[in-house]
């Protein structure tokens, strides 16, 4: 589906311009947007619009790296959005050419259509308005990155809260593992784009974007923001792995120190109990009127006694 804005030569956005009007005098600049498009607009994008081959074959291949091409008469760009529920990635494509910007999307796009509204609601655009727009529409991408990062965020928080809480080793550690993958998505994500807008502000090939230049700055910043939290996150989570193993190892220790001085006890015990227990018919012992109590006195005395030694030691605590 093919839909078209411009401007007038007299200050009014007007929707639903049509095809043949876009490169006319008509209009000061003009926002063609390509939704779920068909192998005719392929055409359409190369012999009406002029763009190169090259430029709109990649238009129908999805998830390319974000990045920006200049060609002889356009400049083409690859965006990634980002759908805050899902965190799934979802690719735009956008064309500048003189006073046109042209946007490729095969699947619907809520970033597109903020923009949109955006623009049709205001009364009055900047100058070089389709570089304003796409500055728009690269905002609204950006401002949707912020929700995935944040859920994620709390997810940290929340596994960090989990530490010394009695559940399963391997269940904590899968979450861990789990978020540090997505933060992993995250950051091949927003990272690209960074260096996309980077790139945008440094180039100047582009006519008319110095003007827009502090509006591409802002959104480079949230990105660089957007970057420092992803990598924030990470190091909480590889801190969180670390303490949650140091914390499972010493109640192993704890454990197995606990177990080592029961069996410590009861050696002597045993052997005690070993003794008697054998099958031998002249065991002198075996006649005496209170030999039983003796020796489970004996034995109580011992345990005890290797007890009281054991705490002195500190072994209990």
């Amino acid at each position: 589906m093919l839909r078209i804005m411009g401007e007038t030569l007299n200050g009014k956005i007007v929707e639903d311009v049509p095809l043949e009007s876009v490169h006319g005098d008509g209009f000061k600049w003009c926002w063609a947007d390509f939704s779920q498009p068909e192998e005719k607009d392929g055409d359409l994008l190369q012999h009406v619009f002029g763009f190169h081959p090259l430029a709109v074959e990649d238009c129908f291949h999805l998830l390319q790296r974000p990045k920006l091409d200049h060609y002889e008469d356009s400049h083409f760009f690859v965006l990634h959005g980002m759908d805050p529920a899902t965190r799934e990635v979802r690719e735009i494509d956008m064309f500048l050419a003189g006073h046109v910007m042209v946007t490729v999307h095969l699947e619907p796009s809520q970033e597109v259509e903020d923009a949109w509204r955006k623009l049709v609601s205001m009364r009055k655009v900047p100058h070089a308005g389709h570089i304003y727009a796409a500055y728009l529409l690269m905002d609204k991408m950006v401002d949707r990155y912020f929700p995935g990062v944040e859920d994620m965020e709390d997810q940290v928080l929340a596994a960090e809260d989990t530490i010394g809480m009695k559940r399963s080793v391997d269940k904590t550690m899968d979450e861990i593992f789990e978020i540090r993958s997505e933060l992993l998505k995250l950051r091949r994500t927003v990272t690209p784009m960074r260096d996309l807008l980077y790139r945008i502000l440094n180039t100047e090939k582009i006519e008319g974007l110095k003007q827009h230049h502090a509006y591409f700055s802002d959104i480079h910043d949230h990105l660089l923001k957007l970057t420092e939290m992803i990598d924030s996150l990470r190091e909480m989570t590889a801190d969180l792995r670390d303490s949650y193993t140091a914390f499972t190892s010493n109640r192993m220790n704890t454990i197995m120190k606990t177990l080592t001085v029961i069996t410590t006890i009861f050696m002597p015990l045993t052997f005690i109990a070993g003794i008697y227990g054998m099958n031998f018919a002249h065991m002198p012992e075996l006649g005496w009127k209170w030999g039983y109590y003796t020796v489970l006195g004996g034995m109580f005395l011992i345990g005890a006694a290797m007890y009281l030694w054991f705490k002195r030691k500190g072994w209990f605590d």
